[in-house]
């Protein structure tokens, strides 16, 4: 898939991939994930899910291009314990996306910031970041979310009325 993060676009030939897992050790779980992020999906979750006679289980998702399909297949069957997959057909709208810095108390910091129609609409700090003077500092990670967001604020504040 060729695009540019800095234009808005939607994305075709998409499939959604979901397979019912009510047998699997659940600890493998960030394991599968990695590998299916590798070979190349867009998007791994997975939501808990009540399967039939009351049993526990795991509903694997993927978002990939159809073009991957192979190896993502693969990788669901020879990792997990599924017998089965379902497709689903998707289109997805993707934000045009930017990173901008931004200057904190622990030094300057990337912010991920979404456009809809050449609109701000979303921002967020970038979690590893934050995760990292957290630790570092020792402070709560929720603080420095809130130090980062409000420090994007306030120079979005300032670059409009310059």
């Amino acid at each position: 898939m060729s695009f540019n993060h800095r234009d808005e676009h939607v994305d075709e030939n998409m499939l959604l991939i979901q397979a019912n897992l009510d047998d699997m050790n659940p600890e493998w779980v960030s394991y599968i994930m990695d590998k299916l992020f590798e070979a190349g999906a867009n998007d791994v979750y997975v939501v808990p899910i009540i399967m039939k006679k009351g049993r526990p289980g795991i509903m694997l998702n993927v978002l990939v291009e159809d073009g991957r399909l192979s190896d993502i297949e693969g990788i669901i069957f020879s990792e997990t314990t599924t017998l089965g997959i379902r497709y689903l057909h998707a289109s997805c709208h993707r934000l045009a996306r930017e990173f901008e810095r931004v200057d904190t108390q622990w030094g300057t910091m990337t912010v991920k910031v979404g456009y809809h129609r050449g609109k701000l609409v979303q921002f967020a700090p970038e979690f590893k970041e934050c995760e990292q003077i957290a630790k570092e500092y020792q402070v709560p990670l929720k603080l420095v979310y809130e130090e980062v967001r409000a420090s994007f604020r306030l120079q979005k504040i300032k670059n409009a009325s310059s």
